[in-house]
């Protein structure tokens, strides 16, 4: 989390948009992660560089030229206010904005649109002075600026514009190891953090892959997908892409749960945190995924779309609210029963309420399944996370208890969880105990708590404790008069 100074750096830079009259936290963020994208981009230049000269080899420059002039280490030691002003603004941006200019890119598409909103160059300078001490070194550290930036949204929770917590996220995709030819998506896409967590692992896993050239232009141009609904979201995803390294992200403006979305088992792998609530048009809403669940609840709408949009032999993991695993409706018992009696569930993974404070305090789980189109679910895996590391709090201070470790060796090993039984942390449950419970996924209902008989002394004993106490009482008490009368 943003503590600290680094929470005060922060701040003094909204309180300069925020004078300086763009008061839309959307837009705050928007043009601050504009600038960010600019100083990164500079950051990526130089590494590149010194690697270059480091090997020996020769090196296509992102800024060529006179685009010299457009790097933040270049124009933030201008000499006036005015001159940098128009720099950033008639140099800078369109120079940003024109990046993959072959117009069918995910960043041309979505950063075609975009407008620079900074009024005056003593603002500019500000908030660039105001960045540039800004010490952001990893992509935590990034990916947690972006979260605290989105907490000042009002509507944030509500919209599900608030991002998912970035060591969730690298569990997530940890326990389902991408591999160099899957074909991943997040229908509900956000910022990206599970491509670009995805992307992490593969160049940390599977550095080999860039060696091969169909396998790296698969990388770049055929791996990632996602949708979202949210421009904004749209060209900050771009960005994110574009900053670790994918040329060419299919990124698209949809309503993944709409008839527009045609898509029917492309994907290999899916990961996702789709909105559990928010505004939902019935009426558009594909027919495909009313057969296997009718309901307006956008988390099970979600999960039937996942099921379509997988290949036979894809997987997913993905968050659902609580309620998902034990609902009542008929719409709730549709979906659990379609994935466990046609696909095969292998996890679910309970998370507690605070993992995604201050923004909601909904308890979530992660699901974890494969799809086989004929079934296969002979057990489950069932594992009670209590700690991801952070105070379960509004503040989420960092703490030293944290299941995530032995969740994923868990998971890696689950050979060794058969015997385990359900008083423990993680068990097997076979499904025709779950179905026995009407397709009832709540770890509790298959938990058993183990308690502890506790003797208590006879109530004799225990008149006679009390009576003596009471003497006691009566004795000092009579100590007290007696010095009181003195």
């Amino acid at each position: 989390m943003i503590t600290g100074d680094l929470r005060n750096k922060i701040d003094r830079i909204w309180e300069t948009f925020w004078t300086g009259g763009i008061t839309n936290p959307l837009d705050v963020i928007e043009q601050f992660t504009y600038l960010l994208f600019i100083k990164q981009l500079d950051d990526v230049e130089t590494t590149k560089e010194n690697e270059a000269n480091f090997l020996g080899v020769p090196y296509e420059p992102m800024f060529p030229g006179d685009c010299q002039k457009y790097r933040w280490s270049k124009f933030k030691n201008l000499g006036s206010a005015d001159e940098m002003y128009d720099v950033v603004m008639n140099g800078v941006f369109p120079f940003i904005k024109n990046l993959h200019q072959d117009g069918d890119s995910a960043y041309s598409k979505y950063m075609g649109d975009a407008i620079f909103k900074i009024p005056t160059a003593a603002m500019l300078t500000k908030i660039v002075d105001g960045i540039d001490k800004l010490e952001l070194g990893d992509e935590d550290s990034k990916g947690d600026l972006y979260e605290y930036l989105l907490s000042k949204v009002a509507t944030a929770g509500t919209n599900g514009q608030f991002r998912t917590p970035r060591h969730i996220i690298k569990m997530m995709v940890s326990l389902v190891k991408p591999q160099p030819d899957d074909i991943i998506i997040d229908p509900a896409m956000g910022s990206a953090g599970f491509l670009i967590e995805a992307q992490t692992y593969l160049r940390e896993n599977h550095a080999n892959l860039f060696l091969n050239e169909a396998k790296r232009n698969h990388f770049n141009n055929d791996m990632f997908f996602g949708n979202d609904m949210d421009r904004t979201m749209l060209r900050i995803g771009a960005m994110n892409m574009l900053l670790h390294g994918v040329d060419n992200p299919n990124i698209s403006y949809r309503d993944s749960l709409s008839e527009q979305n045609t898509d029917e088992e492309k994907y290999t792998l899916v990961l996702a945190n789709p909105p559990f609530k928010g505004s939902l048009d019935y009426e558009a809403v594909s027919a495909d995924l009313l057969k296997i669940t009718k309901t307006k609840k956008t988390e099970l709408l979600f999960l039937a779309l996942f099921l379509r949009i997988l290949k036979k032999g894809g997987r997913a993991a993905v968050i659902v609210p609580d309620g998902v695993l034990f609902g009542s409706s008929n719409a709730h018992k549709q979906i659990r029963k379609e994935i466990i009696d046609n696909n095969i569930l292998n996890a679910v993974i309970s998370m507690p309420s605070g993992v995604f404070k201050p923004y909601a305090g909904v308890s979530t789980a992660i699901l974890i399944f494969t799809k086989t189109g004929t079934g296969g679910t002979d057990q489950v895996w069932f594992y009670d996370m209590k700690a991801d590391g952070f105070s379960l709090d509004d503040k989420r201070q960092e703490i030293s208890d944290n299941d995530i470790p032995d969740i994923i060796e868990r998971f890696n090993n689950l050979e060794a969880e058969k015997d385990r039984k359900r008083t423990e942390q993680s068990f097997f449950v076979p499904v025709k105990d779950i179905i026995a419970n009407d397709y009832d996924l709540s770890i509790n209902k298959y938990k058993e708590v183990v308690y502890e008989k506790v003797e208590y002394e006879s109530t004799d004993v225990i008149m006679q404790k009390i009576d003596a106490i009471e003497a006691e009482i009566q004795n000092e008490l009579a100590e007290l008069k007696q010095l009181l009368a003195k």
